[in-house]
């Protein structure tokens, strides 16, 4: 039986950022829905081979480790990319999307994560695998937000439309959303592995205050519409405090010992 291993990825990554490369071009193209869409799709299809297969060697989620969040995140980008696309028809979200996926791919490529098949018992719960999936797509969604608000606020000489702050604001809403539910299974799986639904250590701690950041962000757009520069800099301030929850806590002295 053939067996895929991190030695496999590129292999994998290579034609899917192909075909996500040709998924931007032809939506850069414009009216070329169909040939951006299918190519996009047929990329996604090629990277989640990859991520089963190594499933299926490992036998176990690929999620352990930062390398393994890294594919799950390679993946959601351009997935997100494509939604992003066919709901707005943002022509330039796909070769954003496309971008962000590479440095991740890129980072995987140079220093891939390869340890052991066994899980330790609390990561053995079922509730592990929807806890990291939600969470990685809710990142993507953010990201893209980002990436928007990053444009939106070093564009020259012209201010933000407010179709284009609604789109930053559907993006953080449905990624919210979705980083609650990654909350929410995240309490249950700390109560069936510790006992405990929450304990405030650094990485709950870090997830909590990004949590209310982003909620900050959607109060503000409520009642302040047209102040939109403080919005997008809210926005690019909540993705530093998601990446400190994501893997900036493993930098910090308590993460040492």
């Amino acid at each position: 039986m053939f067996m895929i291993s991190w030695t496999d990825f590129w292999m994998f990554a290579l034609p899917a950022f192909c075909c996500w490369l040709a998924g931007a071009w032809f939506a850069w193209r414009g009216n070329r829905i169909a040939k951006a869409c299918g190519f996009t799709l047929a990329g996604l299809l090629i990277f989640a081979a990859f991520i089963i297969g190594l499933w299926v060697s490992l036998e176990r989620p690929p999620m352990r480790t930062m390398g393994e969040t890294r594919l799950w995140y390679s993946f959601f980008l351009p997935l997100v990319g494509l939604m992003t696309y066919l709901r707005w028809r943002y022509k330039w979200i796909l070769s954003f999307s496309t971008v962000l996926a590479l440095v991740f791919i890129g980072v995987n490529l140079l220093k891939p994560d390869i340890h052991n098949k066994t899980l330790m018992p609390a990561l053995q719960s079922p509730w592990f695998v929807p806890h990291v999936i939600v969470y990685m797509f809710a990142y993507a969604m953010l990201g893209a937000a980002t990436v928007m608000a990053l444009y939106l606020l070093l564009r020259k000489n012209k201010r933000p439309a407010a179709m284009e702050m609604d789109m930053c604001d559907n993006l953080v809403q449905i990624g919210f959303s979705f980083m609650t539910l990654g909350l929410l299974s995240g309490a249950l799986w700390a109560k069936e592995a510790w006992g405990h639904y929450w304990s405030w250590d650094p990485k709950e701690t870090w997830a909590a205050i990004t949590w209310f950041c982003y909620l900050s962000y959607i109060h503000y757009r409520l009642h302040r519409k047209t102040s939109y520069s403080i919005a997008l800099i809210m926005l690019l301030i909540s993705f530093l405090l998601l990446q400190m929850a994501w893997y900036g806590i493993n930098y910090l002295p308590s993460a040492q010992g």
